[in-house]
């Protein structure tokens, strides 16, 4: 079996690609790379891994939005920018829907979860710890 080296990318659905990408560039914190003549396909860097925002017809998100399930896309902060990385949601008038910071667990650290334009649910963590190591 080969050794995984790490992700090379990952896709989100998105209905409304420029306001997605605006939301995931000036509020997620993600860096532009390229798109698509179409916008079908929008290519992000998060810290070394591609994030592609694929459009997609709205509704993505067709389920009630109380929680995720688990299901989200969960992004790095350092530990001295995580707590302005949170106040710089609330500015800007994202809802911060759940906050914890677990311990003794497989992924520890102080996270928050908060969702994208179309509902998907994303999660800023400070990562402490990782039982995959690195």
């Amino acid at each position: 079996m080969a050794e995984i080296k790490g992700i090379a990318h990952f896709s989100i659905p998105v209905s409304d690609v420029d306001k997605s990408t605006r939301f995931y560039t000036e509020i997620v914190g993600c860096k532009f790379l390229s798109a698509l003549p179409d916008k079908s396909i929008t290519f992000l860097d998060a810290g070394g891994v591609c994030v592609l925002l694929i459009k997609r017809p709205a509704p993505i998100n067709k389920e009630p939005l109380e929680m995720s399930n688990g299901v989200h896309h969960a992004f790095m902060i350092d530990a001295t920018e995580y707590p302005s990385a949170l106040d710089g949601l609330r500015a800007k008038g994202v809802e911060i829907f759940f906050e914890e910071d677990r311990r003794g667990g497989t992924i520890d650290g102080p996270r928050a979860y908060f969702r994208d334009p179309d509902g998907t649910a994303l999660e800023f963590i400070n990562r402490t710890a990782y039982a995959g190591g690195k």
